[in-house]
C-alpha cells in the first residue's frame, strides 16, 4: 500500500506516570501521516492536564475524556473515531520505536483484510528482559503482542471488542481474525514497540478469561479449561496468603 494513513489509539485511565512517554513516542514518529486518538476514562490524577497540553500543540490528536465501562468500551470508542487505513492500539504504559510507523508502512499490503505485526521489546523494571516476535501461528495458545499489531480499518469495521470480557477481549478478537480465512497476517521482523510488564495482562483474571476464550473456539476441552482455571484460582489464593 502506498502512503497509508495510520490511526493510533491510546486508552488511558489515571496514567499520569507513563502516558507522556507514550504520547511523545507517537508524535516523534519519522512517518508523519497519522492521526492520534486518545480515549481517557475521566482520569483524576493529572492525566487530563498532560494530554490537553499536547492537544493544543498538535492537531493530529483527537481526544475525549469521559467515564466508560472499562478498557474495551474505551477501545471501541476509539475505533469509532478512527479514519486511517491501518489502526493500532498503543497502551498508555507502552511506547513506540521512533520509526515504528515507517517500518510498518513498508509492509502494508494492498488488500483490506490484513494484520501486520512486528517485534516487541519487553521491559521489566524499566530494563530490557527480552525481544520477542509473537507469531499469529501462536494464537491458539497465547495472545499476540497487541502494541505491535496493525489491523486494517475494514476488519475493525466488522470486529469489535467484546465488553463482557474484562481482560481477554483482545485475545477473543484476534482469534476471530485468526479463524477468518480471508484475513492475511504479515510479520515484520523489526522491533516496533516497547511493552512494560505488569497490569491486567499479568493478572489471574487474564489467564482465567483466556482459558474461557480457548474453550469458546474449541482449542481446549471443557475438562482442560476447568482444571486449568482451578489451578489458577488455587495459585491466586496461595499468593494472597503470602
Amino acid at each position: 500500500m502506498r502512503n497509508p494513513k495510520f490511526s493510533i489509539i491510546t486508552v488511558t485511565y489515571n496514567g499520569k506516570q507513563t502516558v507522556e512517554q507514550t504520547i511523545q513516542s507517537v508524535l516523534s514518529q519519522t512517518y508523519a501521516d497519522f492521526e492520534y486518538i486518545i480515549v481517557d476514562g475521566a482520569s483524576t490524577d493529572g492525566t487530563v492536564d498532560i494530554v490537553s497540553q499536547y492537544c493544543e500543540k498538535d492537531k493530529r490528536i483527537h481526544y475525549i475524556s469521559e467515564p466508560d465501562r472499562g478498557i474495551y468500551d474505551a477501545m471501541n470508542k476509539g475505533l469509532a473515531m478512527a479514519s486511517g487505513d491501518a489502526i493500532a492500539l498503543l497502551n498508555s504504559d507502552d511506547y513506540y520505536e521512533t520509526d515504528a510507523l515507517e517500518k510498518i508502512a513498508r509492509h502494508l499490503p494492498d488488500g483490506d483484510k490484513y494484520v501486520v505485526y512486528g517485534m516487541v521489546r519487553i521491559l521489566e523494571n524499566e530494563k530490557e528482559s527480552q525481544v520477542i516476535m509473537s507469531s499469529h501461528n501462536s494464537l491458539p495458545k497465547r495472545m499476540m503482542m497487541h502494541p505491535a499489531c496493525f489491523v486494517s480499518k475494514a476488519l475493525y469495521a466488522n470486529y469489535k471488542y467484546d465488553t463482557t470480557y474484562r481482560s481477554a477481549a483482545d485475545y477473543d478478537l484476534f482469534l476471530k481474525l485468526y479463524n477468518d480465512i480471508e484475513v492475511e497476517f504479515y510479520p515484520v521482523y523489526e522491533v516496533i514497540a516497547n511493552f512494560r510488564l505488569g497490569g491486567m495482562s499479568d493478572s489471574a483474571l487474564s489467564y482465567l478469561e483466556a482459558n474461557d476464550v480457548r474453550y469458546k473456539y474449541g482449542y481446549i476441552s471443557k475438562r482442560r479449561k476447568d482444571v486449568g482455571n482451578f489451578g489458577i484460582k488455587i495459585k491466586r489464593n496461595l499468593l494472597k496468603k503470602i
